[in-house]
């Protein structure tokens, strides 16, 4: 309970993909891989070497918001890597109760 308001505080889990606008390249991913803020698997890489580069997010924190600034700060230590897209799946909606008759369900 938060000591102010009276309110609870909690944390959710977010899942969600960031689509790199190119490739990382080998030098990139060497990079990558020596980087503390991605040892602990909340930020992991999916590519198909020189064709795409996804970066798979998984974090708890308060606020979607808070989750993908961690995500992009991690990623932003990689130089030259810049993300085109966001995407986060229906179940982050359904898990964290947000779903409304606007977000499409996902399959049973």
């Amino acid at each position: 309970m938060s000591s102010l308001d009276g309110t609870e505080d909690t944390e959710r889990s977010w899942h969600f993909v960031m689509h790199a606008q190119n490739p990382l390249t080998a030098d990139q991913c060497d990079i990558m891989d020596q980087l503390d803020g991605f040892a602990d698997g909340m930020v992991s890489r999916e590519e198909r070497p020189g064709v795409f580069t996804n970066f798979v997010c998984y974090f708890v924190a308060d606020s979607l918001m808070d989750a993908m600034k961690d995500a992009l700060a991690r990623v932003g230590e990689i130089p030259g890597v810049q993300i085109s897209s966001i995407e986060l799946n229906s179940h982050s909606f359904e898990h964290n109760g947000m779903a409304t008759p606007a977000v499409v369900r996902p399959p049973a």
